[in-house]
């Protein structure tokens, strides 16, 4: 099954964000067709999560919350992961979603 080009996804992402009030951009432009992404959702009070895309058993999409492996809740420690995963890949997309309450606005399901 073919998925939509990154870049589009990214764009839909963020407009469902600020339809719902919220603010998101992207501190990071990856491979507009394939590029990776990791999302990371500032809750505005120092905590924040990280998600990143993995596959679900019957080869869905799905994003898996970062925090069973240590990432945040506090902001700086996803701020440190967030750093080091752009070094390792420069052709990671990263997003970055501005929400007090912390919605992903993700439409695939979310693992924690």
């Amino acid at each position: 099954m073919d998925r939509l080009p990154t870049r589009l996804w990214i764009e839909a992402l963020i407009r469902r964000a600020e339809v719902a009030g919220s603010s998101a951009f992207v501190v990071q432009h990856g491979d507009d067709g394939r590029g990776d992404v990791l999302i990371k959702v500032a809750r505005m009070d120092g905590t924040a999560a990280a998600y990143l895309p993995s596959m679900t058993l019957e080869g869905d999409r799905a994003f898996l919350n970062l925090s069973a492996q240590g990432v945040g809740p506090d902001e700086a420690s996803v701020d440190a992961y967030v750093r080091r995963a752009k070094a390792r890949d420069s052709d990671l997309w990263i997003v970055e979603i501005e929400d007090k309450a912390g919605r992903t606005f993700l439409t695939e399901p979310v693992e924690d």
